[in-house]
């Protein structure tokens, strides 16, 4: 749990939700956030506990969340082991990011569910050090096979609503969102339902028209998956899952911006249409993020890592080992891009879209004491999570 007590003092700037405020401090309480503190107010303050001193040189953001990572630091969620999860926990806060979904890949069930039930062990058995596994986010198997991108194909199928709930009862409830290519739910029964439940439902690995989109948003679909990436692009007689991303305002979308995926010249076309309210910056990590170049695994299938990009062995992208920290760098080179999107983008739209915004995504008195300190460059000066400083630059 988080240190008892903690004053972050001497705060250049504080992105809170509605505004920003300088040369504040912030209390924090059992791991959570007490107080929120003028200069005069925190002078004024009896403080025995353990202070940063923010020296009016650093920017306090919510701190990251990442909504779609496999893995990283040589482990991946399908390793299904709680090591694996220690290990994220531990080096996540590095990159800025406090919390995240555990995210699956498509396989047999009984890795699917041997992960699951890992995950639902790890969270039971209380609250650990580090960055907060908030929940899972099951991409596959009821994806399409064309757009299977790093999917294993051979365990793809159709959605099946009975399987679901086996995982998600694997998952003590979990699973926050399922990737899935609404194309294939021909009643729209499966949509609903998990709509229903409190899923968040993400059309992804996809090759739905504009409309299969537009009608699977009326049944609960509300937000797409990696947008651009295994889903069919802009085309003049039909603007397809990515132009459903512009035209459609109930949906939000995953961004993974390591320029690879997506060009830079495609995320600037991205932000200023779709905008800071409706991205979610992901990294869709794999276990080579923060390791050398060489040869790794995913889903089973070899990967082969070279300067900065996955690829399987016929050429497709194999998620990305990107770090969230520079996920922001690389939107902060974009016109018009402002810590106020980043913070939206990071933080509040994917809390709101998976249901704890409650607890986390903003700096508000009662919410997790979860920040991230950035100097002017955007460099990570220090990391808290739930009250406690889990990295710090240098150390």
């Amino acid at each position: 749990m988080g240190q008892e007590v903690l004053l972050i003092k001497n705060i250049q700037e504080a992105y809170l939700p509605e505004e920003v405020l300088k040369n504040v401090s912030i209390l924090v309480e059992d791991g959570k956030i007490a107080n929120i503190l003028t200069q005069e107010e925190t002078a004024d303050l009896s403080f025995a506990g353990e202070v940063i001193d923010a020296k009016n040189n650093l920017k306090l953001l919510p701190g990251f969340i990442d909504a779609h990572i496999h893995g990283g630091y040589g482990v991946d969620i399908m390793d299904a082991t709680p090591e694996t999860l220690q290990t994220l926990a531990e080096n996540l806060p590095s990159e800025g990011t406090t919390s995240y979904l555990a995210t699956t890949i498509t396989q047999s069930d009984e890795e699917i569910s041997n992960a699951l039930k890992n995950i639902a062990a790890w969270t039971t058995d209380g609250q650990k050090h580090g960055a907060d596994l908030a929940g899972v986010h099951l991409e596959g198997p009821f994806v399409e096979v064309s757009k299977a991108g790093a999917q294993p194909k051979q365990y793809i199928t159709e959605p099946d609503l009975a399987k679901f709930l086996t995982w998600q009862d694997d998952a003590n409830g979990q699973i926050r969102t399922i990737t899935m290519a609404p194309e294939h739910d021909k009643t729209g029964e499966f949509i609903k339902t998990l709509a229903q439940s409190g899923v968040n439902i993400s059309a992804g690995h996809t090759d739905a028209s504009f409309q299969q989109i537009k009608d699977a948003t009326k049944l609960g679909v509300r937000q797409l998956t990696h947008l651009c990436n295994a889903m069919n692009g802009i085309h003049h007689r039909d603007i397809g899952a990515v132009g459903a991303s512009f035209q459609l305002k109930d949906l939000r979308a995953e961004l993974i911006s390591d320029g690879i995926h997506v060009v830079p010249e495609m995320l600037q076309l991205i932000f200023d249409n779709v905008g800071s309210e409706r991205i979610i910056m992901i990294t869709d990590a794999m276990r080579a993020k923060g390791l050398e170049d060489g040869e790794y695994e995913l889903g089973g299938q070899p990967v082969i890592v070279k300067n900065r990009q996955a690829n399987l062995k016929s050429g497709s992208l194999a998620g990305s080992v990107l770090t969230m920290i520079d996920a922001v760098k690389n939107m902060l080179q974009l016109d018009g891009v402002t810590i106020q999107d980043i913070v939206k983008m990071t933080a509040v739209n994917p809390a709101q879209q998976v249901g704890i915004l409650d607890r986390k995504g903003s700096i508000e008195v009662g919410k997790d004491a979860d920040f991230v300190l950035l100097n002017d460059g955007a460099d990570i000066a220090y990391t808290i999570c739930r009250g406690e400083v889990v990295y710090q630059e240098g150390k």
